[in-house]
């Protein structure tokens, strides 16, 4: 059996539990494994469901603990780095496939780099898709920058105008309707160009879900593995968006110059969101992984 078969995998929803704490898990698909974890911290998975790639890989997608039909936590301390990183090391054991290629976007690229880092002997490839080596000042201060810019970029346009204080009130948010309301008012500054093809990301934006408690947990230090990229040995595509105004180029060169023969894809008409704005482009990035 090829390391990364999908033979033993059946198709649809699964569940199991992970320190007594339910773990979801949707596959789709055929071909090798690649495990999927979305970002956020807090958002619902489905908005990272990609079709073009499950006919190459068998995707495996998670729901994040503390989101969808997940279990919760029990305190919003323990939403952190470490612990998203333990529930996907359980879902790797649980699936029984030696190696698994792993995708992880923006927050989710957090995990599946720290997961790389611990578990180098588990990953046949790397996606990191619109995500960063490092967060910290440095990087919150240039997404506030490209946030504010957002509504000069479409004067005369209301609803762009209304896109910050939207975004504020989804960051500033303490319950799961208000954060969830937010993010839909604020999605368009995710898009390169939301408002000139609303009618295909409408119906994304409308379907977003978040829940507060993983969406406003603090890690007790700002992610950063810059020193450590060196050690990551597996087939590895970064993934960007050039119009991605949290985790834009920038941050991908970081991770392509610190991943020795890794490959960047700049997806030059995206912003955060290329698997939607440029579905072909991604998936022959993606798919990349497959012919090492």
């Amino acid at each position: 059996m090829n390391s990364t078969s999908s033979a033993e995998l059946t198709q649809g929803r699964h569940e199991f539990t992970v320190d007594g704490v339910r773990q979801i898990y949707h596959v789709e698909g055929t071909g090798p494994v690649c495990v999927a974890h979305s970002g956020g911290p807090g958002i619902e998975w489905a908005y990272l469901r990609a079709p073009g790639l499950e006919e190459h890989f068998t995707m495996v997608y998670l729901e994040p603990v503390g989101t969808g039909a997940s279990g919760r936590l029990a305190s919003r301390d323990d939403y952190r780095l470490d612990t998203y990183v333990r529930f996907l090391a359980a879902v790797v054991e649980h699936l029984g496939v030696p190696r698994v290629h792993l995708l992880g976007h923006s927050h989710g690229g957090f995990v599946v780099q720290r997961y790389a880092l611990e578990h180098p002997g588990r990953v046949a490839g790397l996606a990191l898709y619109d995500t960063s080596p490092v967060t910290g000042a440095e990087f919150w201060g240039l997404a506030m920058e490209g946030l504010t810019a957002y509504p000069q970029r479409h004067p005369g346009n209301p609803e762009a105008a209304a896109i910050p204080a939207a975004f504020q009130q989804a960051v500033t948010a303490t319950d799961d309707e208000s954060l969830s309301n937010g993010l839909r008012q604020a999605i368009p500054v995710y898009f390169a160009d939301f408002w000139g093809r609303r009618a295909e990301f409408g119906p994304l934006a409308a379907a977003v879900r978040a829940w507060a408690e993983p969406a406003s947990a603090q890690d007790p230090t700002p992610f950063d593995v810059r020193d450590r990229l060196g050690e990551i040995t597996a087939p590895t595509v970064v993934i960007v968006g050039s119009h991605d105004f949290i985790c834009g180029p920038r941050w991908a060169e970081l991770l392509h110059e610190g991943i020795k023969g890794s490959h960047l894809a700049v997806l030059e008409q995206s912003g955060h969101f290329g698997h939607v704005e440029q579905p072909e482009e991604f998936t022959r990035a993606v798919t990349q992984l497959l012919r090492h």
